[in-house]
């Protein structure tokens, strides 16, 4: 049979038909919308926050619109870079994408916009490519500044001019002051709450911290020389007068001691050390140089490696001391960086003795431990199996902070010999990868919250990339995953990396505040619910990204709602029949279902933006009975000023954005102190004479107006908050204070 082409031109055709396939895969990977973000931006999985600026900002200056304005897809194509940049360097968000990839950002809108090309060219990442100095983020700030060491740290903003004029002097200041004390920078742009926290309200901010001492701010002018002069008041020293009658035995009972010295000679007045002392000091190192730098590294390098620990004594130094030990595999020499030799020292105060041991000489004791690589680990001063595996970074801060919060912490390393598995007690066990940065973050919030539930519930972490078998068995797929074990009973946790939520966590496993409702209770509960009482719940599907990341702030919502709304979940997996009859469309669905009216069953969807719990929560107080009165200015003169009872007041206007979003949280402010307090609201758009009389200059305003037995001044008593809770607090207080005066008065006139 003739082929229908020549084979020449049919192999031509074929090889562009091969090319061309080719460059279709190749532009289907560029664009997928599903491509891995860690792709993207060409980083690992354990990338760490400096990876990640310095890989966008090397795709940022490449692929910029501004750069590529003859490509129509230039735009959309930054923009996947964009949204894998502001996804990942979130721990939070980062955490959601590793475990439910996409899906789980579905209620996320990161990266929709984007910078000039200038911005990230000029202010992005000033000090990235600065080894001397740290950029620190909110998840490594405290362990940095409460580890001993001086640090002196430049909070700034990327679009600070001033900023950008310091940072040329900074990095100058870097070089030299190394080795001294930490030059650390914080980026207030992406850590705006570190820096609000801190009090930092303006830019470049420049702060010394240390353990034990208040930040102490620099007011100086921003020269080399000003910094230097400035940092070095804190760095303290001690300073010996030696002379030719005492020299040698002081630095004999030195040496007798253990204590290093390091001595300058100087001539004055023809008074100097002769050759024969010089001869009668043993092991004297004579340095030829007046460098700081220089004399640093040749002291430190002369300091006195950590002790090595046998396996024959390792039990007998463990069973009643801390220790925090560098397990190494062969003997390496001196420890891996002069500054770890700082450690003996500033670990002293927490009673941390260090040492080192070679898992070469003694395997089964380092496979007991599940360590198979150089690591450092601290046993707590109960025995060598009560010990935890530090997956930092090996510089000397990170350490410190790891030593010091796992000594008074109650975590444990796990393996398959002390695994929980029926007992009694209830076990949080954190699941990790040491490679995963999230993962680095979340271990010190947990040492946090075992401190706080100490003797309720027990504390471990199991490592997957050494435990893989066990981490299979309970189905563990992203990391980190956290889960409470209480006997038969599984609780995973959703929430975000911090000790506080951790804790708020574990309080709803005891006192939920979310009722799992099944076909029969939501029958009994909501639809034949009392006629006073309001429900808010939540339609939704286990395997649903958006609804896995709704319910830890459905649980936060539903404890600051509590005693005013009920708050219920139906799960549409298990209870599709439910869901089909109630027309649920999409997952979640949330409903609020209020007092009974003139419908018998009646609800509202939430279609707001955010499904955060303030949101959610102040959505739902919005459909509260009002408990306040409107006034009038009539009613305001006859009632509050002359009336013989206690009022509290919010003036308000109807424009106003944060009195729309106060007004709920005055209605529970209402609901707190009725019977003891009325309240009322008076509109200063429509009633702007009785605000002006009041002394009413922003919106909204709260004042109280107390019956003390006389008519009441106008203008009343400011509250300066807008808390619910506080201001009840305060009020309770006030009527209080008026009684005891009341009946002080009272005994008075009866005495006489």
């Amino acid at each position: 049979m003739e082929p229908l082409l020549p084979r020449g031109k049919c192999l031509t055709d074929l090889k562009r038909l091969f090319l061309l396939s080719l460059v279709l895969v190749y532009l289907i990977a560029l664009v997928s919308p599903d491509q891995d973000y860690y792709s993207l931006l060409g980083i690992s999985k354990e990338a760490t926050s400096r990876e990640i600026r310095q890989a966008f900002k090397k795709l940022a200056l490449k692929l910029h619109p501004d750069k590529n304005q003859n490509d129509p897809e230039a735009h959309e194509n930054f923009l996947k870079i964009n949204r894998a940049y502001e996804v990942l360097k979130d721990e939070d968000l980062r955490k959601k994408y590793d475990k439910y990839g996409e899906k789980g950002l579905d209620d996320q809108q990161q990266g929709g916009r984007y910078e000039s090309w200038h911005y990230y060219r000029y202010d992005f990442g000033i000090y990235d490519d600065d080894p001397e100095i740290i950029t620190l983020d909110r998840g490594e700030f405290d362990a940095a500044v409460t580890s001993g060491e001086l640090w002196f740290i430049n909070f700034y903003s990327p679009r600070c001019s001033h900023c950008h004029d310091l940072a040329p002097t900074w990095r100058e200041f870097a070089k030299e002051m190394d080795g001294l004390i930490r030059i650390g920078a914080v980026n207030c742009g992406d850590n705006r709450m570190l820096c609000r926290n801190k009090g930092i309200n303006s830019y470049p901010s420049l702060y010394v911290f240390k353990t034990g001492m208040n930040p102490v701010k620099y007011f100086g002018d921003r020269s080399k020389e000003s910094l230097m002069s400035f940092a070095m008041q804190f760095v303290t020293s001690t300073v010996t007068e030696l002379w030719a009658g005492n020299f040698v035995s002081a630095v004999q009972t030195a040496f007798a001691s253990g204590i290093g010295w390091l001595i300058t000679f100087c001539a004055e007045q023809g008074d100097c050390l002769t050759s024969r002392t010089r001869l009668k000091l043993a092991g004297m190192l004579f340095l030829n140089t007046l460098d700081a730098r220089e004399i640093y590294l040749e002291v430190m390098q002369h300091l006195p490696d950590f002790q090595m620990i046998s396996a024959s004594s390792l039990q007998d130094h463990l069973a009643h001391h801390r220790w925090l030990i560098f397990f190494q595999f062969g003997e390496t020499g001196k420890s891996d960086g002069h500054d770890l030799k700082k450690l003996s020292y500033l670990l002293k105060a927490e009673n941390i003795q260090v040492g080192k041991f070679d898992c070469l000489s003694a395997p089964n004791v380092c496979n007991d431990l599940y360590v198979y690589q150089p690591c450092v680990v601290v046993f707590k001063g109960r025995g060598i199996n009560d010990y935890e595996i530090h997956h930092g970074k090996k510089i000397l801060y990170d350490i410190v902070a790891f030593a010091k919060e796992s000594v008074n912490s109650h975590v444990v390393t796990l393996g398959p010999q002390n695994f929980p598995g029926k007992e009694k007690e209830p076990w949080l066990v954190d699941f990790f990868a040491p490679w995963c940065p999230p993962c680095r973050a979340l271990l010190p919030e947990l040492r946090k919250a075992s401190k706080q539930l100490y003797g309720q519930l027990k504390f471990g972490t199991l490592d997957c990339t050494v435990h893989e078998g066990i981490c299979n068995m309970h189905n563990i797929r992203a990391y980190p995953t956290t889960v409470v074990f209480n006997q038969s009973h599984t609780h995973e946790y959703e929430g975000h990396h911090s000790s506080e939520q951790i804790l708020e966590f574990i309080e709803d496993l005891m006192n939920p505040s979310v009722v799992s409702l099944t076909p029969e209770t939501f029958s009994e509960l909501v639809k034949k619910k009392k006629a006073n009482e309001i429900w808010m719940v939540d339609f939704y599907a286990p395997w649903c990204g958006p609804c896995q990341a709704l319910m830890p702030e459905w649980k936060r919502m539903a404890r600051l709602l509590n005693g005013l709304v009920s708050v219920g979940s139906v799960d549409c997996q298990k209870y599709f029949s439910l869901c089909h009859q109630e027309n649920i469309q999409g997952y979640p669905e949330i409903r609020l279902f209020p007092q009974k009216s003139a419908s018998s069953y009646q609800y509202y969807s939430y279609n707001g933006w955010n499904r955060d719990a303030h949101s959610l929560r102040r959505w739902a107080l919005g459909y509260l009975p009002q408990v306040s009165l409107d006034l009038t200015p009539q009613s305001f003169t006859d009632k509050v000023l002359n009336g013989k009872e206690h009022w509290v007041i919010d003036f308000y206007a109807p424009w106003c954005g944060p009195c729309q979003n106060f007004a709920p949280e005055f209605e529970i402010l209402a609901k707190a102190v009725k019977g003891k307090v009325k309240a009322g609201k008076v509109d200063c758009q429509a009633y702007a004479q009785t605000c002006q009389s009041a002394g009413i200059r922003a919106y909204p305003t709260v004042k109280f107006y107390p019956y003390q037995g006389a008519k009441k001044n106008a203008f009343g008593e400011h509250i300066d908050s807008h808390d619910a809770k506080a201001i009840a607090e305060l009020l309770m207080e006030k009527v209080e204070d008026i009684k005891k005066k009341r009946k002080k008065s009272s005994r008075k006139k009866d005495e006489l």
